[in-house]
């Protein structure tokens, strides 16, 4: 949604998982460098496996960078834990050598005037929120895998308590599921369908998501 979006005056992206913002910063300061790591990098499932098995403490943040996004291009489902090496069998791989650097430019310049934070959710809102602030609400959908980080049922509901105290606005996005219902009913909701095609191959999945916002 960021990369989608016009630019606002200030922006502030924040996510919890570590080796995501890593990967915002790197582009952000370090591009050429960064784009130097792929040069002779290929879709290759041995590739992938290694890319794996490699911890990443052991390497520099753009070496970090680099293999963080080399793996969400050829996983499954684009899964950060769990992850398996994704083929199909009627459309090319996701990781194209030819099109990153135009990518990774584009990325570049959309990051460079945003502060980038590495909080938690409640920190942020705190950190950031004011009368004229509008917070754009993305937790993991509820009930299900491949985000890395855990995101417990408590955790909503004390986004829903957040959204009626801010002094901000709220936009919250998340998965058509009972339990978000009833724990942001009250707040104005619209509806949106979307087609999940992670296997591809056009075996997409009709699904519908929420949109909540407390004003």
């Amino acid at each position: 949604m960021f990369f989608l979006r016009e630019p606002a005056a200030v922006e502030v992206l924040n996510d919890c998982n570590g080796e995501l913002v890593n990967l915002y910063r790197v582009i952000k300061n370090h591009l050429d460098e960064f784009a130097k790591q792929f040069r002779y990098a290929v879709a290759s499932r041995q590739l992938f496996e290694w890319s794996k098995e490699t911890p990443p403490h052991v390497l520099t943040d753009i070496q970090r960078a680099a293999r963080f996004l080399y793996l969400q291009k050829l996983a499954f489902g684009s899964k950060v834990s769990s992850q398996t090496f994704g083929t199909s069998p009627s459309s090319p791989p996701r990781f194209n050598i030819l099109r990153l650097e135009e990518d990774l430019s584009q990325a570049h310049l959309r990051l460079s005037r945003a502060w980038i934070e590495h909080l938690g959710w409640a920190d942020c809102v705190r950190k950031w929120d004011r009368d004229y602030t509008l917070h754009f609400l993305d937790p993991p959908y509820y009930e299900t895998e491949g985000y890395g980080v855990p995101f417990e049922l408590e955790q909503y509901g004390l986004i829903a308590e957040t959204m009626k105290t801010m002094k901000g606005s709220a936009i919250l996005t998340i998965n058509d599921h009972p339990e978000m219902r009833r724990i942001f009913k009250g707040f104005k909701m619209q509806t949106m369908k979307i087609n999940y095609t992670i296997g591809g191959g056009g075996k997409g999945k009709d699904r519908q998501e929420l949109i909540y916002r407390n004003w």
